[in-house]
């Protein structure tokens, strides 16, 4: 099997809402959208980042059901974590996680979209020394 993509689809109440607040604060282009579907991503590459799907949508077999806000993290990496966090804070987006140093190796805030869903905001940064030593199972792909 040859994968052609992965991304999340989510079932959301608010599509508009949801859709907006990724086009908006994280510039993210609508590649595809209908009634109860929309595809999110970079518009220049038409490559999908993020699916979002009402809970009337025609699809079979029915559900999944609406997200109820557990369960799932979006995980969106950033070059300035610092930055992200000031111009969404000014934006008026909520932070519940604020901006922290993680000893695993991320500069990270983390704030939940429309739907309840958590995005993490995360910069990658050198981890602490020998942190991850004690977690380490060996299958881990070569560098």
């Amino acid at each position: 099997m040859k994968i052609m993509d992965s991304y999340p689809l989510i079932t959301v109440r608010d599509m508009r809402g949801s859709r907006d607040f990724y086009v908006k604060h994280f510039g993210l282009g609508v590649i595809f959208e209908s009634s109860w579907v929309t595809m999110l991503g970079n518009a220049r590459s038409g490559r999908i980042a993020l699916g979002l799907m009402t809970p009337d949508h025609p699809t079979n077999p029915p559900g999944p059901e609406v997200f109820g806000g557990k369960g799932v993290i979006i995980t969106i990496q950033v070059d300035d974590a610092a930055k992200a966090r000031a111009a969404l804070k000014e934006q008026g987006v909520h932070v519940f996680y604020d901006l922290t140093e993680e000893p695993w190796g991320q500069r990270r805030f983390t704030l939940h979209d429309p739907s309840g869903v958590i995005v993490d905001v995360v910069e990658q940064t050198e981890p602490a020394a020998g942190y991850w030593e004690p977690y380490m199972t060996g299958n881990n792909a070569a560098a």
